[in-house]
């Protein structure tokens, strides 16, 4: 499949809930909705189809992936549409009681293209008094994934996974085109890190960031910080849906910026083994 040289795409900001059902109607109207206003592909937040910290209740809602009923209805819609979605990520159960955080691409036929499991948890406690423990109920991934659609070559990250240099650096190295970084942010640590790091994964490797989040209070009790972001491979943030509400952005993709970029600044040309050093 050739990529074309613009290519519009959606990001649908969401304040998810307890409520599956709720959630998938959202993200179908979405999918309807961007294909109206000429997207290629609809970006989705991280944990698009269930935000529960109540492991208990949310339980009920996690199945296995061919028994999602979320990930049937944006399957089906994307394939009335004719649009490729990247879903951000649903929780899956994958072993026993354990579940995975997964992303998945969806082509214009409704069938999945491509599946991430996001490796790194998210396992914190901070200064506000927040305590997250993802590895408590989650199993990580193992895979760095790729997949091509209409920005070129995809690579796929989530949330917590952009603090990790180590995956960024071989998605640079399998030559992504653009990074999905999906994400349900802290208020406290979006306000310091979001726009930073999801800029310089951008610069690092002059690749395009595109970073659909949740955002506002969610009726699990949480709050998320928002700002769904597309930014260019110089750095510039061609997209800020802001940290006020729910809904649907669009912006403009121009696969050739990312050759300029390259050739102004051929970093990843110029990259070189660094020396590890030797056990003590």
């Amino acid at each position: 499949m050739g990529a074309r040289d613009a290519v519009r795409v959606g990001l649908l900001q969401m304040t998810s809930g307890i409520d599956p059902a709720a959630n998938a109607a959202t993200m179908v109207a979405a999918v309807t909705r961007a294909r109206g206003e000429g997207a290629a592909m609809l970006f989705t937040p991280e944990m698009s189809g269930l935000i529960d910290r109540e492991r208990k209740r949310g339980a009920e809602h996690v199945v296995p992936e061919g028994e999602s009923p979320v990930l049937a209805a944006v399957r089906e819609a994307a394939a009335k549409a004719g649009l490729w979605v990247h879903i951000g990520s649903l929780a899956v159960r994958v072993d026993g009681d354990l579940w995975a955080n997964r992303a998945f691409v969806i082509d214009p036929a409704g069938e999945i293209a491509a599946r991430y499991d996001k490796i790194h948890m998210f396992d914190v406690d901070l200064a506000t008094g927040e305590s997250w423990r993802e590895s408590a109920a989650y199993r990580p991934g193992e895979q760095v994934v790729t997949v091509e659609c209409p920005v070129g070559r995809l690579g796929l990250a989530i949330c917590y996974d952009i603090r990790f240099p180590a995956l960024f650096d071989e998605l640079e190295r399998r030559a992504c085109d653009a990074i999905a970084i999906p994400a349900a942010f802290t208020v406290p640590t979006g306000r310091a890190h979001w726009h930073l790091m999801q800029r310089a994964r951008a610069v690092e490797a002059s690749a395009f960031v595109i970073s659909a989040a949740q955002v506002g209070h969610h009726e699990d009790g949480r709050e998320t910080y928002g700002h769904s972001l597309v930014i260019d491979p110089w750095g510039e943030v061609l997209l800020d849906m802001g940290g006020d509400a729910a809904g649907l952005g669009f912006a403009t993709i121009d696969l050739a910026r990312i050759g300029e970029v390259r050739r102004q600044l051929p970093s990843l040309a110029n990259k070189r083994e660094i020396p590890r050093a030797l056990p003590a």
